[in-house]
């Protein structure tokens, strides 16, 4: 708990406390090189593949069949202190104990590199490198300031892919679990089924500008209007699709004034669902709504899918273990499936055992937020049974 409160400190504090530590910055640099000395003081050896990711070996540890245990430490705007964070000092904390009765036990720490993405709109930067799946076109993405990712890489002194390291046989990451469900369920950890599919979209609503004083509400050709629509048709739709979330999270006017009709807005659309079927009907709503908003305000729509990730199980292997240490430790545990992406489902597709074991969310679920919050107890219970699912899957 004080190693999360020494990382809180790293980055753009707000006066709320909410931290803003963006991938490939800085600030994110900074955080790895503090980790990095724990790591270090822990007896572990430290490395960093080509796009900065960061691997932390105990001393003597056999290099073939690595089971892998970390997360990021990258954060929102203004995020709290226990996303990714949490997963990386439970990580330290149990691989060293598994290491010290385990000499020579095939085990590392991992830290990935930019998991949360919204810097250059793409999430799980790290990952996907080790998994090959980034290419020239996701380097020359760039940020709002105009720096491409490929930019920012050179600037913190990386190359950038191709990585040229072997993936793990097996990988564990704990994570806050950014919800409500387990502190509903009265169970301090969760044993995480599989992870949604995600798709966006990029629209943007042309209609008419104007003035707002002068030009009829029923001549109006409101941009702004239509974008609202949209975002209550989906909601409407979302409910009616079983475990579907859909979510219009930035929104911008072209040209803002208080006294001007919207002539255009550009808005981003996040949909997820728990199954390739239900992902497939909340995917196909939004066009399909974008346009009939569009129409009835007399307005046309670009409506550009950006990217989807299929919803993905996670390894039997791994859930099996972490269920059986759980059992052992009498710990509280409740099975579900993730709403948020994570470097486990990139690693899980990339054909690696991998799993996840969430640590309950206090303040009704609060993430992304700086009121996030995990409970101490719930924090050493979750270590506890992280390090015995590292026993058992070595």
């Amino acid at each position: 708990m004080e190693r999360l409160d020494l990382l809180a400190r790293i980055g753009a504090v707000g006066a709320d406390g909410g931290i803003t530590r963006p991938g490939l910055s800085t600030a994110e640099d900074e955080a790895h090189a503090l980790v990095a000395g724990w790591c270090e003081e822990a007896g572990m050896a430290v490395s960093r593949d080509r796009a900065g990711n960061l691997y932390a070996r105990p001393s003597g540890s056999e290099a073939a069949a690595e089971i892998w245990s970390g997360s990021h430490l990258d954060t929102v705007p203004s995020g709290g202190r226990f996303d990714g964070a949490l997963g990386v000092v439970a990580a330290i904390e149990a691989v060293a104990e598994v290491a010290a009765d385990r000499p020579g036990a095939p085990l590392a720490v991992v830290v990935f590199r930019d998991e949360e993405g919204w810097r250059f709109g793409d999430g799980c930067f790290g990952s996907r490198c080790l998994a090959g799946q980034v290419g020239a076109e996701d380097l020359a993405r760039r940020d709002s300031a105009g720096v491409s990712v490929a930019e920012a890489l050179a600037a913190l002194g990386l190359a950038g892919p191709p990585v040229e390291v072997a993936l793990p046989a097996a990988y564990i990451e704990a994570h806050i679990e950014q919800g409500p469900i387990l502190a509903s369920a009265g169970a301090a950890v969760g044993d995480v089924a599989g992870i949604v599919g995600i798709a966006g979209f990029d629209l943007t609503f042309h209609g008419a500008s104007g003035h707002a004083g002068t030009v009829p509400m029923a001549d109006r050709n409101d941009a702004f209007s239509a974008c609202a629509e949209l975002a209550l048709r989906l909601r409407e739709r979302a409910l009616e699709i079983p475990g579907s979330v859909a979510t219009i999270g930035d929104v911008s006017v072209a040209s803002p004034a208080a006294n001007v009709i919207p002539g255009a807005v550009r808005a981003t659309v996040d949909v997820r669902a728990p199954s390739r079927e239900a992902l497939d009907a909340i995917v196909a709503a939004v066009p399909a709504l974008a346009s009939y908003a569009a129409d009835r305000h007399g307005c046309s729509v670009d409506a550009t899918r950006g990217w989807r990730s299929e919803p993905l199980e996670l390894s039997g292997r791994v859930r099996d273990a972490v269920r059986a240490a759980a059992a052992g430790l009498a710990v509280p545990i409740a099975e579900l499936v993730s709403g948020a992406g994570h470097d486990a489902g990139v690693l899980a597709d990339a054909g690696v055992d991998a799993g996840m074991l969430f640590v309950r969310s206090l303040n009704g679920g609060a993430s992304h937020r700086p009121d996030e919050l995990s409970d101490e107890a719930d924090v050493a219970a979750a270590i506890a049974v992280l390090a015995e699912t590292l026993r058992s899957l070595l």
